[in-house]
């Protein structure tokens, strides 16, 4: 299984780009997000992968997050749902909304997905929602695949130089996973804090980690 990919951006389509890999090509399918956020062509980038082998097809899927990689394994495990589905989801609301439409049992969220109807998104929620909290507890530790330092590509193109590559982690996953893993530690059960984190961070989308963990203690504090 190939499970990231690090060369030099040669070719960019609507849905896919071509990457050069020490002169072998590689075409990985991407979301509309991730797409919209790789760097240039003829620029170093590096992506994690998916792999998707049968009789008569081999394609490979690009994430620029483990956590984006993790809810494309999950979403194309729900019964008809498949990679095509799953980056549509994808594309609409990113791993972030993923998170937070499930953790929250919104299906009206991810049916507004392309291609996706309503006893589908339902699906999706019903099978997914015991899920959420051990997705969304990766954002503290998963590093964008274009974090770090520069680069190095083999023959890289001309003029182009390699790029200091220095996209780090979302500042809101990283957030929601220390808030979920607080409130974890306070005795709170998994989807209970993964649905009031969740419902936080809608509110408060630029909140720390902190101030999640207020609101979503507030949102769990019995009702009078």
């Amino acid at each position: 299984m190939i499970g990231k990919l690090t060369g030099r951006l040669d070719y960019r389509a609507a849905d896919h780009v071509l990457i050069d890999v020490r002169g072998v090509g590689y075409i990985v399918y991407c979301s509309d997000r991730t797409m919209a956020a790789l760097p240039g062509v003829g620029e170093a980038v590096s992506i994690y992968t998916d792999m998707v082998v049968r009789e008569d097809l081999m394609q490979l899927y690009g994430f620029l997050s483990l956590v984006e990689k993790e809810w494309h394994r999950l979403l194309c495990s729900v019964q008809g749902v498949g990679a095509k589905v799953s980056l549509a989801i994808l594309s609409a609301l990113g791993p972030d909304g993923v998170s937070r439409a499930i953790a929250l049992g919104d299906w009206g969220a991810v049916k507004a997905a392309k291609g996706v109807g309503p006893k589908t998104a339902q699906r999706i929620v019903l099978d997914l929602k015991d899920k959420a909290p051990g997705v969304m507890a990766m954002g503290g530790t998963v590093t964008e695949a274009l974090d770090g330092p520069a680069l190095e590509v083999v023959e890289p193109a001309e003029p182009a130089p390699v790029p200091k590559l220095t996209a780090k982690p979302a500042s809101g996953a990283a957030a929601s996973a220390g808030a979920l893993s607080a409130l974890s530690n306070l005795g709170y059960g998994p989807s209970d804090a993964a649905s009031a984190v969740a419902e936080a961070a809608a509110n408060l989308p630029d909140a720390g980690e902190a101030d999640l963990i207020r609101a979503a203690l507030k949102l769990l504090a019995p009702k009078s």
